[in-house]
């Protein structure tokens, strides 16, 4: 008897005939003798119709007091969500209890909206499932020192799943979304997209950070760090397929480098266009001015991704980074009134308007070439590119957005990934 976690988005929860189709699917995984837990998402539309509530009443999110209510409103689509699909298997036949993050309890810092887990006690839940029970959890949160309710950002079902599935030592967590399983790029933007059967551990983390929708990034470093078998699957395959064919679908997450991943040097294309970038222009070139200019942005929560600092030229260097589009005028804001006083002349400017492409595979390690390969299909197509970010399996460029989709359709191309067979 395997224990297995499900995690389901918010599609798949998106309407009762959707929540009883996953009803029957975990009841059939619970009769074929798994022990099984569920993670599910609220229902789809769900938080964005609370957040905008929140929003109507608060307009500007930004003393802890406030980040902390709209956590305790966030959290309520979860909440229903595992109330109705507890519901919906006792009606399939399967004793079934459900419990929101605090019960369980999963214990998280006091980021509010962006909390990180801590621990998880997963005494009571154990009882259940010894009890032959299924144990339906929410995802997207839990609970600090203080007994706040906490969320853990966008997305953040995945990490709860994979969290639970650590802390339990479940055999595999299978994550069903509504995609069947993780694909070169993405099929909207190019027709001939591909899905991978595996992607390695390294590969997904990449693709992850880099603007896949797929995973949430810290759900994928959760599996890394606790070596939890992933696998992506659609929650809209026909419930009633078999157990062995189901699991052997989607897009396995590897910790294994095989052959045959090996002979692919790109495995994906990944872009986010939710990026901004900002230029500190002519700051003194003397050490420290770094962690000058990028300590308040850390103090103030806000993440920063591509940085680059320019050659010296009389003393003076131009110092440009990304952040999410979501903290450009927050970030803006905090350099002029904490750091533009402070370095002497320097100018402060921004642009809201731009996107991030990137190539990933481990590939990449034993092939030389491959990102001046990348340069040359986007200057063919007449696509500058504003900043350059590379590690050992990827290579990122800042373009401007408006040729995003164009610079995705030609990467893909360039590199042959519709023929890619992994």
């Amino acid at each position: 008897m395997a224990l297995i976690v499900h995690k389901y988005g918010g599609t798949s929860m998106g309407s009762p005939e959707r929540i009883r189709n996953v009803a029957k699917r975990v009841a059939k995984w619970a009769r074929a003798g798994h022990q099984m837990i569920v993670v599910p998402s609220a229902m789809s539309g769900e938080t964005n119709r609370l957040l905008g509530l929140a929003k109507e009443l608060s307009p500007e999110m930004v003393t802890p007091s406030m980040l902390r209510e709209l956590d305790m409103i966030a959290s309520t689509g979860e909440q229903v969500s595992v109330g109705l699909l507890s519901l919906a298997l006792q009606a399939e036949g399967m004793e079934a209890v459900s419990y929101a993050g605090w019960q369980v309890p999963i214990r998280t810092d006091s980021s509010f909206t962006k909390a990180r887990i801590e621990s998880i006690d997963d005494s009571r839940v154990r009882a259940d499932l010894a009890a032959g029970k299924v144990v339906v959890i929410t995802g997207f949160q839990g609970v600090d020192a203080d007994g706040n309710i906490s969320t853990l950002g966008r997305g953040g079902s995945d990490t709860s799943a994979v969290a639970v599935a650590a802390a339990l030592k479940a055999e595999e967590c299978l994550i069903y979304t509504d995609v069947d399983g993780v694909y070169t790029t993405d099929p909207r933007i190019v027709a001939e997209a591909r899905r991978l059967h595996t992607i390695s551990f390294e590969e997904m983390l990449e693709m992850a950070s880099l603007g896949s929708k797929v995973l949430q990034i810290r759900s994928v470093e959760f599996a890394g760090k606790y070596r939890v078998p992933l696998r992506v699957l659609s929650s809209f395959t026909p419930w009633d397929i078999d157990i062995d064919e189901e699991a052997e679908s989607g897009t396995l997450i590897t910790f294994e480098e095989d052959e045959k991943m090996e002979q692919a040097v790109v495995s994906g294309i990944a872009f986010n266009r939710d990026e901004a970038k900002i230029s500190l222009l002519g700051v003194p070139d003397k050490p420290g001015i770094a962690f000058h200019i990028l300590g308040p942005v850390a103090e103030a929560n806000i993440d920063v991704d591509v940085i680059i600092q320019n050659v010296s030229h009389d003393g003076r260097t131009d110092f440009s980074f990304t952040v999410h589009r979501n903290d450009y005028q927050r970030t803006m804001d905090l350099l002029k009134s904490a750091v533009l006083p402070t370095t002497g002349g320097a100018e402060l400017t921004g642009d809201p308007k731009i996107c991030k492409v990137s190539i990933v595979g481990i590939g990449m390690r034993s092939h030389v070439g491959v990102a001046s390969k990348m340069f040359r299909a986007l200057a063919e197509e007449g696509i500058n590119i504003q900043m350059i970010s590379t590690s050992e399996i990827k290579t990122s460029v800042v373009i401007d957005e408006k040729y995003m989709e164009l610079a995705v359709r030609t990467l893909h191309k360039a590199f042959d990934l519709e023929q890619t067979g992994s």
